[in-house]
């Protein structure tokens, strides 16, 4: 299984902040919101990014509307991903 270091997000504004999220990116690539969760349910990839040195997964939420993003640093549901930057066209 590939594992690839998320350092960018896109989202639009939503309700949920989590489900704004429509894109995640790293060096050299970007993914969909909705082709990361494909690739992470099926077990084709997984997706981290590090808060405070320490790295964390990108777990599949279901989300009231559509699946969404969101990590889990020390097991507690966090925005780090909401607080990356926004990923360049």
């Amino acid at each position: 299984m590939q594992s690839l270091e998320v350092k960018c997000i896109n989202k639009t504004p939503r309700q949920n902040a989590h489900e704004g999220i429509v894109a995640i990116g790293g060096d050299g690539w970007k993914y969909s919101r909705a082709e990361a969760v494909r690739l992470i349910n099926a077990g084709t990839c997984a997706f981290f990014t590090f808060v405070d040195g320490q790295q964390v997964w990108v777990r599949v939420i279901i989300g009231p509307s559509e699946p969404y993003l969101r990590t889990y640093a020390d097991g507690v549901p966090t925005d780090n991903l909401l607080a990356l930057p926004e990923c360049r066209p």
